[in-house]
C-alpha cells in the first residue's frame, strides 16, 4: 500500500472540541447549553411551574447542632412548608398545572426546601452554581432535575422564568440579590406576571432591611412594597401563597 491509499485522519469536529468549548471564545455556546439542556430537561420531566425557595446555605438543621443559632428554626421551617406546598400540589394539581419545589441547590435552605419536597413524595428542582466552598447539589433534589451553572444569570433566568410564587428566608449577599433582581423585574414589568413574594421571618426582615424608609426617601413607590409580604409561620405562608397561586395568574 503506498503512502497515497492511506486514509487521512478525519480532524477533531468542533462540538467535540473541548479545548475550543472551554475558551474565551466559545463562551456564547457554553451560555446557550446553560439554556437548552435545562429546557430539554424540564420539559422531558414535565416541570413547568416552581414554587422557590431562597435563603442562606449557613442555615444548619438544628438536629444536628449542639448550639442551635439563632436561625435554626428556619430549617426546619422551609422544610415543613415545602413539604405542605408539594402535598397541595400532588392532590390539587396534575401535569403541566402541577407545581415543583425549585431551590439553589445548596445546602441550608435550599437543603431544607428539596428536603421537604421529597418528604411529601414530589419531584423538586435544585439549580446549582459552581461555587468554591460548596460541592455539588444536596442530596434531596429530584436526581434528573439537579443543575450545575457556571454562569449566575442564566441561573436567575430559569428561576425567573417557571416560577409561580417565591419564599425568601433569611440569607446574606446572595439571597437579598436574588430578592432585589425579581422585585426590579416585577417592577420594572420585565415580568408581566405578578409572582407572589413571602419573606419569611419577620424580626430578620424588619432589621435588615427598612423598606418604609426607600418610601420615605422617594427611592421607591408606595405601591412597590405590595410586590411582597412579611410572614412569620408556616401556616400563614401556606395560606397566602396556596391562595394566590389559585387565582390562576397569567403566565410570563
Amino acid at each position: 500500500m503506498t503512502h497515497s491509499d492511506i486514509p487521512p485522519e478525519h480532524p477533531v469536529k468542533a462540538y467535540k472540541n473541548l479545548p475550543f468549548l472551554n475558551s474565551p471564545e466559545a463562551r456564547s455556546i457554553r451560555v446557550l447549553c446553560e439554556m437548552e439542556e435545562p429546557k430539554a430537561r424540564f420539559q422531558k420531566e414535565g416541570i413547568e411551574n416552581t414554587i422557590v425557595f431562597f435563603g442562606s446555605a449557613r442555615t444548619e438543621d438544628p438536629e444536628t447542632q449542639e448550639v442551635p443559632t439563632k436561625q435554626a428554626r428556619f430549617y426546619g421551617d422551609a422544610r415543613e412548608l415545602a413539604r405542605r406546598l408539594t402535598k397541595w400540589s400532588l392532590g390539587n394539581h396534575h401535569g403541566r398545572h402541577a407545581y415543583a419545589i425549585c431551590s439553589g441547590g445548596g445546602p441550608g435552605i435550599m437543603e431544607a426546601a428539596n428536603r421537604g419536597a421529597r418528604d411529601a413524595g414530589g419531584k423538586s428542582v435544585a439549580l446549582g452554581i459552581s461555587l468554591p466552598l460548596e460541592q455539588g447539589v444536596n442530596q434531596y433534589a429530584t436526581p434528573d432535575l439537579a443543575f450545575e451553572f457556571h454562569y449566575f444569570f442564566v441561573r436567575k433566568y430559569w428561576f425567573a422564568y417557571m416560577a409561580k410564587s417565591m419564599v425568601i428566608f433569611p440569607g446574606g449577599f446572595g439571597t437579598l440579590d436574588e430578592l432585589f433582581e425579581m422585585i426590579t423585574l416585577m417592577q420594572t414589568e420585565k415580568i408581566r406576571k405578578r409572582v407572589p413574594i413571602v419573606l419569611y421571618g419577620k424580626e430578620f426582615w424588619d432589621e435588615v432591611v427598612n423598606f418604609d424608609k426607600l418610601v420615605e426617601w422617594g427611592t421607591i413607590s408606595p405601591e412597590d412594597v405590595d410586590n411582597f409580604c412579611v410572614i412569620d409561620t408556616v401556616e400563614e405562608a401556606e395560606k397566602y401563597l396556596i391562595e394566590e397561586m389559585e387565582k390562576g395568574l397569567p403566565a410570563l
